[in-house]
Formats: C-alpha cells, structure tokens, sequence
C-alpha cells in the first residue's frame, strides 16, 4: 500500500486528554479515531490488526471443531426475562421500539441455548461448540482506558454443548490450551497467566486468562512456584495454589485477556434445552462459554509492546510486515524503491511503502510510531552501495543487505 494514498493522518503530540498508553499510540498513529467514551472508530491500520487478531482466534476455533455462525446484537426483552437477568445485570443496554423492549447484547447465552433447541435431541448431537466473532454493547460506567475498557466492542464467543460433566471438563482442558496458543501466537507467549476467578452466578470458580501490566484494572496473586494465578476477589477463600499446593504469592496489576466458564445447566434449564441419554432418560445440556475481546486484546498488545517514540507490533499483528521508505528526490532513489516495493508486492509480502514527499525526520518519525517490525531504507546512500537499510523496530542496529538478496531476508525473517 502507498502510503499517499492510505487513510493515515499521524499527530505530532499525544492527545492530551487521554492517559492510558494503548489510546495514545493508537490515536496518535492513527489505528484508531475516538468517538465518543469508549467507542472508536477503526481506521485502516486498526482495522488490519483487529483482523490479524479475529484471523488467529478463528483458526484455533476451527481447530477445537467449533462452527462459526452469527447471532444478532439486538435481543428481545423476552429471552433475557426467561433468565431473570433482564432485572439483574446492570450494565446492559435497553431500547424500545414500537412499544416492544429490546436490550443490546452484552453476551449471547440467552440466544445461542434456543437456537441450539433445534439442533440437540439426543445424546448422539453431543457435544457440539458454536462461536461468533461479533460486537457487543455495556454500558460501562469507567472508559477512560481506551481500548481496554469499551461500550461497543468486537468480541469471539464460543458455546458448548455436552451430555455430561466429565465431556465438558474435557473440552475445557482443550479450551485453555486453545487459548494459550491464540495468546503465543499474537506475541503474548509467556506472559499470560491462567488466573483462578469467580464463577459469578455460575458456578464456583472460572478461569481468566490475566497479563501482568501497571495499566491494569486486576490485582492477581501469582504462585512464585508453578505461575498459576488467583484472582484478588477469590485470594481470601484461598491460602495455596491450587495447582501445586505452593502458599507463596506475588502481587501484581494485570488486564483480563480471556476468561472461560463453566454453565453446567444455568441456562438450559430455563430455556429447557435437554437431550435424551442411551437409556431414553431426559437430561439438561451442560454447557461452557468462552470470551476474547479483541479490541482489548489488542490494547493489551501495545501497553506491552512500545517504546518511548511508538508501538513495537508482534510480527503476527503487525498491519504490514514491511515499511519501506524512500529517502532523497532523484530519479534513481525513486525508480529503485518502485522496483523494490512491486517485487515484495508479487511476492505477497504485506509493504507499506512511504512515497510521500515529506522530509527524512517526518518520514523516520511515523515510522517508528507506527511500529511495523521491519524498515526499509533506499537513499543515494544505500544506492552507492546496491544496498538498502534495514533495521528492526525492537533493535538498535542498523545493517545493510545487497538489493539481490533483500527478498530472501523478508522471507526468512516471516518465514
């Protein structure tokens, strides 16, 4: 993509009205355009990361043998009465339109455990998972953390459906291993804690998947043993680990990345969602759901990848894998990066190429805010050389490569 032809207007300064990291690179280099409190708009550069993110989560989804499918965000008043949680939750969106009530979605068991109706009679329809990738609305009365904390957000949700205890503990267990590997794979790796929670209305405990960060709004206590963490609401029920039996903690602030439940019949119970077993007996599905957040994800991302002059992207997130810059007005400088940025263009290498004519120091500067992991100079210097310039985001050397094997190191360095 050219970059004079890209939806990108980067700011000289911070925004000063906002002080989390997250909101201030992101709104600064322009991923991002605030709305309102806690609703953003997503321009190009935002939104090719939120689909790089939403592109890993659904792959790991498929792998777990989870269909897509898509519910709508407005529900009506009925299917959240049929719960009681119409009157309970707090922080839900209502509307009314032609003397009918409707909320807003915040989350989708008062959907999904109908529709499921359809497709469940027998034990033979079990177990089966469904996930969407779809916004949700909350009326959340703190927004001052950008991404981390919004009214409209982009969420995967996943259901499952199981004829017994024991299957959903199973699939469980494969959900947390599905989830660490989303986490990895956008560049969290070992800095994602399964944290022990409250189970809510639920059930006894659940899971959340916790990132240690002073931007955070949990405290966790992490075993100093085997890592596992307990979230600080549940601390006090809790003396030791109850992964290895370890009683030494460490304190610490973190986001929520992920969190995971089980429902056992919370909810195929009112809406009588049953199966009959191999002996004919009626029985209630058991169930779990499982969330990510993707903007939040990807909030958590830059609290945790930046320096003091811009975002350091994950390679697997990053909006582009390349940013090329031209350098100088000759003739030569010029023809040189076209060729360069055609060839990794055919090669399917993802090139933002800076064919502005702007100075080297604005050029040099939005680079680095913009945080792609690798940049690609071609000046008179380089050319003297048959070289570029090549330099890492997370790195302070600068290198020079032949220009015939330049493809080769891109290649290498995604490979």
């Amino acid at each position: 993509m050219r970059q004079s032809l890209f939806l990108i207007k980067t700011q000289r300064e911070f925004p000063k009205e906002e002080f989390f990291i997250n909101s201030k690179y992101l709104l600064r280099a322009s991923f991002i355009d605030k709305l309102g409190a806690g609703l953003y708009n997503f321009l190009p550069l935002g939104f090719l990361v939120l689909k790089k993110i939403e592109n890993i989560i659904r792959e790991e989804m498929k792998n777990l043998g989870a269909q897509e499918i898509l519910m709508p965000s407005l529900h009506p008043k009925k299917n959240w009465e049929i719960t009681g949680r119409f009157q309970e939750m707090k922080d839900i969106f209502k509307l009314e339109s032609r003397k009918r009530e409707f909320i807003l979605g915040p989350t989708h068991e008062e959907i999904v455990t109908p529709l499921m109706k359809n497709f469940i009679q027998s034990y033979r329809d079990l177990p089966v998972a469904v996930f969407q990738i779809q916004t949700k609305f909350r009326n959340e009365k703190r927004v001052k953390s950008g991404l981390l904390r919004q009214r409209e957000f982009l969420m995967k949700d996943l259901y499952s459906f199981h004829s017994s205890n024991e299957d959903l503990n199973f699939y469980y267990e494969k959900v947390k291993e599905a989830y660490f590997k989303i986490f990895k794979r956008v560049g969290l790796g070992e800095k994602v804690y399964l944290t022990l929670a409250s189970g809510g209305t639920f059930s006894k405990f659940s899971h959340e998947f916790q990132v240690e960060c002073e931007a955070g709004e949990d405290i966790i206590f992490i075993c100093d043993k085997c890592q596992m963490a307990i979230n600080k609401e549940i601390k006090k029920e809790i003396s030791q680990c109850p992964n290895c039996k370890n009683e030494g903690f460490v304190e610490k602030k973190s986001i929520e990345i992920g969190n995971i439940f089980q429902l056992g019949d919370k909810f195929s119970k009112p809406f009588n969602l049953t199966f009959l077993d191999r002996d004919k007996k009626k029985k209630f599905v058991q169930m779990g759901c499982y969330g990510i957040g993707l903007g939040r994800l990807m909030g958590t991302i830059v609290e945790l990848f930046h320096d003091k002059i811009g975002i350091c992207w994950p390679k697997e997130v990053s909006p582009f894998q390349v940013h090329l810059i031209s350098i100088g007005k000759d003739r030569r400088i010029i023809e040189m990066a076209e060729k360069i940025y055609n060839k990794l263009i055919k090669e399917n290498i993802e090139v933002l190429y800076d064919d502005r004519k702007e100075s080297p120091g604005v050029k040099l500067v939005d680079c680095d805010l913009i945080g792609i992991p690798l940049r690609i100079i071609i000046s008179e210097k380089t050319l003297k050389k048959d070289c570029v310039e090549l330099k890492l985001r997370n790195s302070k050397d600068v290198n020079f490569i032949k220009i015939p094997h330049l493809l080769n190191f891109v290649k290498k360095l995604y490979a």
